[in-house]
């Protein structure tokens, strides 16, 4: 990595114990934690306007060789190319390389999902193989633990979003947003604030304007950072948990006869824990093209295993590859998993 400076941007220069150093610090420990994340020193990074992408920027400016700052409009917002435009035109100060990207926003699962949606689309497809940085911070760290709760869903939820997921790196989940507001302020960067985080129609919006305020304000302090360490330490479970599950699922796949349908040895997750058995189980329909599984799909087919009494098939959720046939129409099938004496089978059936 090439020494600082004087054409280097203010957070290379910033004094120890800054928001801005803090920032920096963190995008630094992030690097050396998986230097085999960014190979060559080149990185992209996800550049709103916002203050946590202007933040992180900066940070990866400082720590590494080559920064391609990816601004994504949604075409949502009136005067959303300027915004873009400006973005741009900070990233370029900074040191960075930017473009502009646009996106197709659709309606699939409402606003919020499909932003993301085409918003990780048009990143993906920008990217050229290098890593792209996120500027997803503490706070949201916490946001997104509470929303899982509230939705019922077990680990693969609550432990929220990883550091690494390749090619998504966060290197600021231990950072407060109220550090990324600072060091913008520290390095004299202008924020844009977008206003749909003002607005109260989107459920994220209130679970940080209103619920995680009065989780404080009941509980005490330092809530935020005792969620995202609930959900580092539901990461860590799950990932074991998972790991037992995979090596379990490579035993029980059982060779399928040309024309015949994929089969899982019953045996595999007959006396397998409920949390083995149903990690067993949702790779498995997920790798036969099951999508959207929820914990009654799951569970339906754990019953197939663990208390067999003759009941019919479980119907689950199909993915793309089988839709749009000729026999479909284009529209949504279900896939159904049935038992046949030792062995569990999953398909469309006639």
């Amino acid at each position: 990595m090439s020494g600082p400076d004087q054409s280097a941007p203010a957070a290379q220069h910033s004094p120890q114990g800054s928001a801005a150093w803090r920032v920096r610090s963190a995008v630094r420990a992030w690097r050396r934690a998986g230097s085999a994340r960014v190979q060559g020193g080149a990185v992209c990074v996800a550049l709103s306007g916002g203050a946590d992408s202007l933040a992180l920027t900066a940070a990866a400016v400082a720590e590494f060789d080559e920064v391609h700052a990816l601004i994504v409009d949604h075409g949502l917002q009136k005067g959303s190319d300027a915004v873009a435009h400006r973005a741009a035109e900070i990233a370029a100060r900074l040191g960075a390389t930017p473009r502009i990207l646009t996106a197709e926003v659709g309606s699939s699962g409402g606003p919020e999902a499909a932003a993301r949606e085409a918003r990780y689309a048009a990143l993906a497809g920008a990217r050229q193989g290098l890593p792209v940085l996120l500027a997803h911070t503490l706070s949201d760290q916490a946001e997104t633990v509470l929303l899982g709760l509230a939705r019922g869903s077990g680990a693969r939820s609550l432990r929220a979003m990883a550091a690494w997921d390749e090619p998504w790196g966060r290197p600021l989940l231990a950072v407060p947003r109220q550090d990324t507001r600072a060091a913008c302020a520290e390095v004299d960067l202008q924020v844009w604030d977008d206003p749909h985080n003002l607005d109260p129609r989107f459920r994220r919006v209130r679970v940080r304007r209103e619920l995680l305020p009065l989780a404080e304000d009941v509980l005490g302090p330092g809530v935020a950072e005792a969620l995202a360490r609930t959900a580092a330490q539901l990461r860590a479970d799950d990932d074991a948990l998972t790991a037992i599950a995979a090596a379990n699922l490579d035993r029980g796949r059982l060779p399928a006869d040309e024309g015949e349908s994929s089969a899982l040895d019953v045996g595999t997750v007959e006396a397998a824990e409920p949390a083995i058995a149903a990690r067993v189980l949702k790779a498995w329909m997920a790798e036969n093209g099951a999508i959207d599984l929820t914990s009654t799909h799951t569970e339906a087919v754990v019953a197939l295993c663990q208390r067999w009494a003759g009941q019919g098939p479980v119907a689950v959720p199909a993915g793309p590859e089988w839709r749009g046939d000729a026999g479909s129409g284009g529209t949504v099938r279900r896939l159904s998993v049935w038992r046949e004496g030792r062995v569990l089978r999953i398909g469309l059936r006639q």
